[in-house]
């Protein structure tokens, strides 16, 4: 008899609530077959079967609150005959867990290959269908793409784990997988032939799950909150199980949605006016920054101080060694690292900017993980160069280049756009002359650089044409007061104008 417990949910998690039981007494379960989903203040944790057998007890039953390790079932081993590959009732990626390509032996000589969600990223959980690159029938290649997949941070490009045909689409566009979930089936040598006409009465991939036409029980948390707002379920957009509403989705609506004092209803639209228009569902990317974008308004006393600086002495030194930098470094000599040393020192002398609040402690960062925002198809980013007070201009340099790609490409990993102690936005580069950017929670404070123009300005009693730049720093007032924000702006505007003083640390 095994007996299967609540698995550890996290720092600082000691409790969830079981949200949805997949199997009943009596069942019969293979190896990590999933059994029952349980849901905490911040993730939805599946828990799989450590054995195969029977489930011959359930002991905490949905919508029960329990703690961490506390007894959810027991599960006899051996007592069932063990599931067959064969067996059309059995889910091929249940009867065999090896990975992310199982694969399996066909009578025509060829293989059957499972095509896997592949690994997301930590904490991630789960991840929409964005596009399929390919259709039932075509042949692939070994690592040719077959589709994408989109996470609330990244997107992810699933290849082909060997050359053959596409028998089976299971996940249709938009439809939400969970880390473990099988998308495909392909046919590999004899088999691949055989599979190019699928079936015509077999549909090439099922519609997206929806709670509205399905008897779907949502989340226990979820419906209190809904039940507690008055929101209608059919304006909540399940992410869970078969369309199933979780507590996640309803804070997300409630984030994305306007108050009634903060927007008048929708004026009334006309035919002809509504045959112009286009609605078009968020993407799990954009939603998440909306939500996290408005939390750190809700949350932080933000607000902005500015400077300018004159970036001629940056612009005569780069335009001076850019040709040495490249040809030595094998990277370009931009802006950005300047900036960056420049904020590394500002940080040394006022490190409550580089500090966050946790509950009633203030948490002091000895080392500066900088995160450069940066602006993608897909919705803004923030990668994080780690250590960056330790690192070189050439250094800094390369690693902004690596993950500016990365970002363009949507490869970025989760790991890389975690961890920041502060952060550096340049709206400069899109031709903003001033703005007051919104901080990234739970850090202090983020600089904004703008765009450098020429202005006339007074120097030595005379006007003079100068290159300028507008600085913001939006802070945390909570934790920083108003003379540190100034001392860190003019910190980052006396190295910017004279930068011999971040070769002489001063």
């Amino acid at each position: 008899m095994s007996e299967i417990r609540v698995p550890t949910l996290g720092e600082s998690v000691t409790e969830a609530t079981v949200a949805t039981w997949f199997k009943k007494p009596g069942d019969t379960v293979a190896v990590d077959e999933m059994l029952c989903e349980l849901e905490t203040d911040k993730v939805t944790v599946e828990v799989p079967s450590p054995v195969a057998g029977t489930l011959s007890e359930i002991v905490a039953q949905e919508g029960e609150t329990v703690g961490v390790d506390a007894l959810l079932a027991q599960v006899s081993e051996g007592d069932a005959e063990k599931p067959k590959q064969d067996d059309p009732t059995v889910e091929p990626d249940k009867a065999i867990n090896a990975g992310p390509t199982d694969v399996k032996p066909r009578e025509d000589g060829g293989d059957s290959i499972d095509v896997m969600v592949p690994t997301l990223g930590e904490s991630v959980t789960e991840a929409t269908v964005s596009t399929w690159f390919k259709k039932v029938g075509d042949t692939v290649a070994q690592d040719e793409m077959l589709c994408e997949l989109e996470t609330d941070k990244v997107s992810v490009e699933v290849p082909s784990p060997a050359a053959g045909t596409i028998t089976e689409i299971l996940a249709a566009e938009g439809t939400t997988v969970d880390a473990s979930a099988k998308l495909a089936v392909l046919s590999s040598g004899g088999g691949a032939a055989a599979a190019a006409a699928p079936p015509a009465s077999k549909d090439s991939a099922p519609a997206p799950a929806s709670s509205g036409g399905k008897d779907v029980e949502n989340a226990p948390s979820a419906n209190k909150i809904m039940a507690e707002k008055g929101i209608d379920p059919a304006t909540v957009q399940g992410s869970g199980r078969d369309g199933r509403i979780m507590k996640e989705d309803v804070q997300n609506a409630m984030a994305s949605a306007p108050t009634p004092a903060a927007q008048a209803p929708r004026a009334p639209v006309s035919a002809d006016d509504d045959s112009r228009e286009e609605r078009v569902k968020m993407t799990r990317l954009r939603q998440t920054i909306a939500r996290r974008l408005k939390e750190s308004q809700n949350t932080a006393a933000m607000l902005t101080t500015y400077n300018e600086v004159d970036m001629g002495a940056v612009m005569d030194l780069r335009n001076e060694y850019k040709d040495l930098f490249l040809k030595k470094h094998g990277v370009k000599l931009g802006f950005m690292s300047f900036f960056t040393k420049a904020c590394v020192h500002a940080l040394k002398e006022v490190p409550e900017v580089n500090a966050e609040i946790d509950g009633t402690d203030v948490v002091y960062k000895n080392y500066v993980h900088m995160g450069i925002a940066a602006g993608t198809p897909t919705g803004l980013v923030v990668p994080v160069i780690r250590d960056a007070d330790s690192m070189s201009f050439a250094e800094i340099e390369k690693a902004i280049a690596e993950k500016g790609a990365k970002a363009r490409d949507g490869k970025l990993s989760m790991a890389e756009m975690q961890g920041g102690s502060f952060t550096i936005s340049n709206g400069g580069v899109y031709g903003s002359l001033m703005s007051s950017p919104i901080l990234n929670p739970p850090q202090s404070g983020i600089l904004g650089m703008h765009k450098i123009q020429d202005r006339p300005m007074a120097i030595n009693g005379e006007v003079v044409i100068r290159p300028m730049m507008y600085l913001a720093l939006s802070y945390d007032h909570r934790i920083v007061d108003g003379k540190g924000a100034v001392t860190f702006l003019v910190r980052v505007k006396e190295a910017l104008e004279d930068p011999r003083r971040l070769l002489m640390d001063l």
